[in-house]
């Protein structure tokens, strides 16, 4: 279980007599809680349109929930962040359980990578890459290999014996 979950946050303008139904604004976010989705969905909203979180109201909040929790997907991340030297955009691949938990590993790697913040990362799109042809990074088309299979090197023999004449081989 990662830190980060999923939500879906709705959020509008609010009424006023100049228009009575406002446009409705819908994100995917990933946040620690449900306190921090909304303040990214407002720092979000400010940026693409003219909406602030005094002259609007969240309509609904939901976590979203993997459908298949069990299984190992493959997600493809684009990502926009903030170096020291500027703007960058970027695509990454991890393979994980969850959409979530690929998004808390982006943010681990691109801490370790990158030295890049929380603040500075924006993650544009998540999608999960269903065929293995259309994978296109090399740490993660080695892991498709068809009967992959891990070397289990310095077996340690279990012994029925708790005094032994001989010190135990593990090569």
């Amino acid at each position: 279980m990662g830190r980060l979950h999923e939500y879906q946050v709705i959020g509008r303008k609010l009424p006023s007599e100049a228009d009575a139904t406002p446009k409705l604004y819908r994100m995917r976010l990933f946040a620690p809680n449900t306190v921090v989705a909304k303040s990214r969905f407002w720092y979000f909203l400010k940026k693409l349109r003219k909406v602030k979180k005094s002259a609007g109201e969240i309509v609904s909040l939901n976590e979203i929930h993997e459908k298949r929790p069990t299984k190992v997907k493959n997600f493809g991340i684009w990502i926009r962040y903030d170096s020291r030297s500027g703007t960058h955009n970027m695509y990454k691949e991890y393979r994980e359980m969850s959409r979530a938990a690929a998004v808390d590993s982006l943010y681990q790697d691109m801490a370790a990578r990158h030295r890049a913040r929380f603040r500075s990362i924006h993650v544009l799109k998540v999608v999960e890459v269903e065929k293995t042809a259309d994978i296109r990074r090399p740490y993660i088309k080695q892991l498709l290999t068809k009967n992959l299979k891990f070397p289990l090197p310095h077996r340690v023999p279990t012994s029925k014996k708790i005094f032994s004449a001989r010190r135990p081989s593990t090569f």
